[in-house]
């Protein structure tokens, strides 16, 4: 039954990368088309970047005032946090499976 659960959160993991692949990539085509300081702050490639994720994981897209920006940063920042929380609770039904 635990890996069925963990199996579970797997699938819940898999929804919401995509939901991130969606939503991210728009954001990021309406910061370079909207605020270009921000987008050549992060350069080219940003989809993976370190810097773009910790902006988009840390609300800091709040900060621009932008009511579009935030209507689609939220639903990717959301669905990241989705991503690492099904991940970790899939990892740790996995362990206690093992442990029992």
């Amino acid at each position: 039954m635990l890996l069925f659960l963990a199996l579970c959160f797997v699938g819940i993991a898999i929804a919401g990368f995509c939901a991130f692949v969606i939503f991210w990539p728009l954001t990021l085509v309406h910061v370079r088309d909207r605020h270009p300081a921000l987008s050549q702050a992060w350069g080219e490639g940003a989809f993976l970047k370190g810097q773009s994720l910790g902006w988009l994981l840390n609300g800091r897209y709040r900060e621009t005032a932008d009511g579009s920006l935030t209507g689609l940063a939220t639903p990717a920042r959301l669905a990241l946090l989705v991503i690492f929380g099904a991940l970790a609770m899939s990892a740790l039904l996995w362990l206690w499976s093992v442990a029992s």
